[in-house]
């Protein structure tokens, strides 16, 4: 199928769909032995979408193209979320740069898989602070479920693209969230997202949008595209560590070690650290064997984020997730020259 053709309407105005598989392009007919619950994520095309979708076929999509609208569809990676890379990122954020710098693009719509989708919300956030809106949607059910969620959160998603809206937001299952607060806090359920500190920011019914508050990245200066290398060239080193009852410091000694440029401790509560967690973490402050500028603290907790400053004095990543984090300490250190 091809995208929709353009009205004759001067005013036209297009949205840009860029397709990055997940499960909202997943068939569990593709699975050899089917099984409830059981399929195999990216396995539709953006133009394959779009037919099983059905949305061009719905009173909401053609009341949007009455009004001037004109939808484009461009494939830019499949792959199931949970297996992103940093070159598919680079590319996604040079194909939606491209396509905003259009003066008859109002906005963009990404189509993701969920178990990733808030990272890279908040890396095209803090590379391209778009003051048009990207939209980043998905689904909890592939295209061929009974009750697939995929069209209903296409349909919302170009309607938050074609709204006054800005920054990268993310639309599940009738909410609009900022890019920076979402989180899937859910494994399989539906309404498996949410965002920290202050929920949905507006939600989207029968085709229309109730905005309840701006958007909290609204005026954060983008870090551009050119902090990112080239996609021969290798992302600052950073994992994520985990604080936990009868917690040990070895992985973090090893990691350490081996040269690790950075850390995110993802803590308990408020962003406290098992002691020796802590301990090591300080003692490799004083020794010069780290710097404040590659630790980063966050909370495991789903539904929080860190407040205020904890005792041991490390930074913290305020609302984000662990795995956010991660994604803003590799910036941060591409920013200092550390990659």
């Amino acid at each position: 199928m091809n995208p929709s053709a353009p009205h004759s309407n001067s005013y036209s105005r297009h949205v840009v769909m860029l397709a990055t598989g997940g499960t909202i392009a997943g068939s569990a007919l593709a699975v050899n032995h089917p099984q409830p619950g059981v399929y195999k994520a990216a396995q539709l095309s953006v133009q394959q979408l779009l037919v099983q979708s059905g949305i061009e076929r719905h009173l909401i999509f053609q009341q949007w193209r009455a009004q001037g609208y004109v939808l484009e569809a461009e494939q830019v990676a499949q792959v199931d979320s949970k297996d992103m890379t940093q070159a598919i990122w680079l590319a996604l954020a040079h194909s939606v740069q491209h396509h905003l710098q259009r003066p008859e693009v109002a906005g963009v719509v990404i189509t993701h898989g969920t178990d990733t989708l808030e990272e890279t919300a908040v890396f095209l956030q803090q590379v391209l602070a778009p003051a048009k809106p990207v939209v980043l949607t998905a689904a909890m059910r592939p295209s061929d479920d009974l009750w697939a969620d995929g069209p209903q959160n296409l349909l919302d998603a170009l309607v938050v693209a074609s709204s006054d809206l800005r920054g990268v937001l993310a639309v599940m299952n009738g909410c609009v969230y900022a890019g920076a607060e979402v989180r899937k806090w859910h494994p399989w359920v539906v309404d498996a997202f949410g965002a920290v500190p202050a929920g949905p920011m507006a939600r989207v019914h029968q085709g229309q949008l109730s905005v309840y508050r701006a958007c909290t990245d609204a005026g954060v200066l983008a870090l551009g595209l050119a902090l990112l290398p080239p996609p021969e060239q290798p992302w600052p080193w950073v994992e994520v560590l985990a604080s936990y009852a009868a917690c040990s410091a070895r992985a973090l000694q090893c990691l350490v070690d081996t040269g690790v440029q950075g850390v995110v401790l993802s803590a308990t509560g408020n962003g406290t650290l098992h002691e020796c967690l802590e301990q090591t973490v300080g003692e490799y402050l004083a020794q010069g064997r780290l710097h404040l500028n590659q630790v980063l603290v966050a909370t495991r907790c789903a539904m929080g984020g860190v407040v205020g400053q904890p005792s041991h004095g490390f930074p913290t990543a305020g609302n984000l997730t662990p795995a956010q984090a991660r994604v803003v300490l590799m910036l941060n250190l591409m920013q200092c020259g550390d990659s």
